[in-house]
């Protein structure tokens, strides 16, 4: 099958290369999904567990990408709750092959139905930034009906997610970004922009929840923004500050297939935009994770456009 693969952990973006790989193997309670659409994080392989598996050894040439929307090809032994030819989207484990491939296997339990009038191009931006969206404003910073948020790169793949769920519950939503982001985060629902290279943060006032997606200055400078008893959380770093009579969060997006369901129906109903900034081929990966940092919204790998042939 064909796969992005990565060998040299000093190359960078430069050493992602498209290779033949074989076919996965279908682990107890795995399934092996044909690939229609993926997802990346440009970051990933910064990631330790892209290099080796749990427990610590080498898995190079190793295959990124975590997210991902396709079909059920095969069931590993023991695998309930999905059938063959039932269409899924959802997340892969972290230190395992990812989705840049044909074919991957993923564990069941990670994976949720998806409808068939649900586009896999769609389906595969929702896994990472749906999910980390959800839990960092409810999870873990407990934002509730009448507060106020303010959301780090409101047009980004995580923000933009945010920004929608924030606004349907009733907070009031305070978006960041450049100045071309403005109309993108006023018409997800955000209700005031701020322009980070011209706007100053403390014009936000003080807030109950920041999520942060950005660290460094802007996460040290938010810390100032959030009100006692409230929360910062940051997908981007630990934070090295505490607010003031507030709680500070960094958390690593956890899988949950309930959570997954419940994205994926918002979007049906039109509740729930994501952001897809860019669509490109497998052979395109290397230059789209360059590229990614400066493209809105969440670049996706497109694979197959129907079935697609089985594996031989």
């Amino acid at each position: 099958m064909r796969a992005i693969t990565v060998r040299d952990r000093d190359a960078g973006v430069g050493g992602l290369t498209l290779t033949d790989m074989p076919y996965p193997h279908a682990a107890e309670n795995d399934v092996i999904v044909r690939v229609h659409a993926a997802g990346f994080t440009p970051g990933e392989l910064d990631w330790p567990a892209t290099w080796t598996d749990r427990a610590g050894r080498d898995r190079t040439p190793t295959i990124p990408g975590h997210e991902l929307s396709g079909v059920v090809a095969e069931l590993g032994y023991g695998t309930t709750g999905l059938t063959v030819g039932q269409r899924v989207f959802g997340l892969t484990d972290w230190a395992r092959n990812g989705s840049l491939a044909e074919y991957t296997a993923v564990e069941a339990r990670n994976l949720a139905p998806l409808a068939a009038d649900v586009d896999h191009t769609l389906a595969a931006a929702l896994p990472i930034s749906g999910l980390t969206a959800w839990q960092a404003l409810f999870d873990h910073g407990h934002l509730t009906t009448g507060q106020t948020v303010l959301i780090h790169g409101a047009a980004g793949g995580v923000g933009s997610i945010a920004v929608q769920l924030a606004r349907e519950a009733g907070a009031h939503v305070i978006g960041t970004g450049r100045a071309g982001d403005r109309d993108l985060a006023l018409s997800l629902g955000a209700h005031t922009f701020l322009d980070l290279d011209a706007d100053d943060l403390r014009h936000a006032g003080q807030v109950d929840v920041v999520l942060d997606v950005i660290g460094g200055d802007i996460l040290h400078r938010s810390a100032e923004r959030v009100r006692p008893g409230g929360t910062l959380v940051s997908i981007a770093m630990p934070p090295t500050v505490q607010p003031k009579d507030g709680r500070a969060v960094f958390f690593v997006v956890e899988p949950d297939r309930a959570r997954l369901a419940d994205l994926a129906q918002r979007l049906r109903t039109g509740r729930l935009r994501p952001v897809v900034g860019a669509v490109r081929p497998l052979e395109e990966t290397p230059s789209a994770f360059a590229r990614h940092p400066r493209t809105r919204g969440k670049t996706i790998i497109q694979l197959a456009d129907g079935q697609g042939a089985q594996h031989s």
